[in-house]
């Protein structure tokens, strides 16, 4: 079980805290606010008041022992300054940080956050790659270069199998799911036949997933 310790419970920390205690982790949320504390107590593994800008504090939380440390502070760079300094300093092996902007996110990474993101700023990419791609109903980015696409199945795959439209080998793309009403089927079988109205959960690199959404 991996385990996380979230410092920050704003609307991003404690959605995130909350989310990977579903997921089955380990999750100790902190926090200097009591209430957000108590708000969110029954939700995680652990959450207490305590302020993590105090390296002390952190020791006595055991914080070192955990596998990633998410400092979810947006509103004060000092505090997520001080904080992601002593996580760093405590020895765990991966911190992620929440950036308010790419200021944030400069400063931050000189300070050796692992993985930084800046939530509004992320959505709000994803959902004009979305909107502005012919077909797409949705859009996550992997990287610069690749991608994964939900795509209604395109009119001339409709009865084929995979092993007939062969994606992988024609377009460069790989076929991870498909959907259809509120069943997915992960990882298909080759002899698996398109059918009219599913949706096509498509991995591939930007030009490949462009070539498909041209079918």
């Amino acid at each position: 079980m991996k385990s996380y310790i979230v410092v920050g419970l704003g609307r991003f920390g404690s959605e995130v805290a909350k989310r990977l205690c579903q997921l089955g982790c380990e999750v100790l949320a902190v926090d200097t606010r009591s209430e957000l504390v108590q708000a969110i107590s029954t939700e995680v593994t652990h959450a207490v008041v305590a302020d993590g800008r105090d390296l002390g504090v952190l020791r006595a939380l055991g914080a070192g022992d955990f596998d990633c440390g998410i400092v979810a502070i947006g509103d004060s760079l000092a505090d997520a300054v001080l904080v992601t300094m002593n996580l760093k300093e405590l020895g765990i092996p991966k911190v992620v940080c929440k950036a308010r902007d790419d200021t944030y996110r400069q400063v931050l990474k000189k300070l050796g956050a692992d993985q930084i993101v800046i939530p509004e700023q992320e959505q709000a990419y994803r959902l004009a790659r979305s909107l502005s791609s012919q077909n797409v109903l949705d859009y996550i980015e992997l990287s610069e270069d690749y991608g994964i696409i939900d795509l209604p199945a395109p009119d001339s795959w409709t009865g084929k199998t995979l092993r007939e439209l062969n994606v992988r080998a024609k377009l460069g793309v790989n076929i991870l799911a498909v959907k259809k009403e509120h069943k997915i089927n992960v990882s298909p079988m080759a002899d698996y036949a398109v059918c009219k109205g599913d949706i096509m959960v498509i991995l591939g690199d930007t030009a490949a997933l462009k070539a498909v959404q041209k079918l």
